[in-house]
């Protein structure tokens, strides 16, 4: 039973002797957000006195003369300007609470019309770690669904698996260039996801150092068209003030892109075995982006690598669920 809904229905016949409209002023009576003042208050007697033209102090006392609180709140008091205090009576409180224990649904009952919920969440990657965000979403996605069901709806949870795509592509490029066969045959998915990062790594490093000339160009003609638009700025021109503000920005951008080339860059330069990988597959992107469009085509030699690869990584997605012990629908 909810103390507030019970407060406002001892509180109804009350107010409808002073007006047709009691429900609005029934909204008015909330928990205090100071002890001091009780466990609810009630500041319905100020607008209700300010129709009538009567003081809000008297209006509330005629309230609190008329409600019937009996086994539920001591005696309300009337305070300041008129607002009500109540506080729960204590034996009252005690018999709600052990009531509470000894029901396994905690005084909550179920819905009078229940409806059907779709909850969608985690939809992890196979052969890629699971992250933060598969977590947060998993336990999130499954309290929502089990207060839900407690409540009394129906609810699907439906988690969409990415089994298919890119990734795979790139997976399979690299165990066809790259696998360590006993470390695949030790820990699948483990090694599925170094062959992932490293595809992905040689990947970013040859597209860094094709966009590197070009972003360094861009970065000094947009620098030096800042340095001179600085100098020649009006201070008390807001919409230059403005201009100048984007432009820094863009700047910062365009630096923070060249800084993270440079890095790509160089942990692959830094890398001697890094390096000969990538000089021997300069063509990585596009070679695994047909890996996966041969996949996506029904190619039998990638389709039986992703019906190989495909178990160990529902596997391994399965023994995180199970330990978080969300179940899908």
């Amino acid at each position: 039973m909810s103390i507030l809904l019970e407060l406002k229905k001892r509180f109804h016949p009350a107010l409808a002797e002073f007006t047709d409209e009691p429900e609005q002023y029934l909204d008015m009576i909330r928990a205090s957000q100071d002890s001091k003042f009780g466990d609810f208050q009630a500041n319905f007697a100020m607008p209700l006195a300010k129709r009538q033209g009567k003081n809000p102090r008297d209006i509330a006392q005629e309230i609190c003369d008329k409600v019937d609180l009996k086994g539920l709140c001591r005696e309300p008091e009337v305070a300041g300007p008129g607002f009500i205090n109540l506080r729960l009576n204590q034996v009252w409180l005690e018999s709600r609470l052990g009531g509470l224990l000894a029901d396994d649904r905690c005084g909550v009952t179920p819905v009078e019309q229940p409806r059907h919920f779709i909850v969608d969440y985690s939809s992890p990657n196979v052969a890629k770690p699971m992250h933060v965000g598969h977590l947060r979403s998993s336990v999130i996605g499954d309290a929502i669904a089990r207060v839900l069901r407690f409540l009394g709806h129906k609810v699907t949870t439906d988690n969409h698996i990415g089994d298919w795509g890119t990734q795979f592509g790139m997976i399979i490029y690299g165990y066809r260039n790259f696998v360590d066969e006993s470390a695949f045959l030790l820990e699948p998915v483990t090694e599925l996801a170094r062959l992932y990062r490293l595809v992905n790594q040689l990947s970013d490093y040859h597209a860094a150092a094709r966009k590197k000339p070009e972003l360094e160009a861009e970065l000094a003609k947009k620098t030096g068209f800042l340095e001179k638009q600085e100098s020649e700025a009006d201070p008390s021109d807001k919409k230059a003030k403005k201009a100048l503000k984007k432009l820094r920005s863009d700047v910062a951008a365009l630096n923070d892109q060249v800084k993270s080339a440079v890095e790509k860059i160089s942990v692959v330069e830094n890398d001697s075995v890094l390096k000969s990988q990538a000089d021997a597959h300069p063509d990585i992107a596009v070679n695994s982006r047909n890996e996966t469009a041969k996949l996506h085509k029904g190619d039998e030699e990638n389709l039986t690598l992703w019906n190989r690869f495909l178990p160990e990584c529902l596997k391994e997605l399965q023994a995180v669920y199970d330990r978080l012990d969300v179940k899908f629908d």
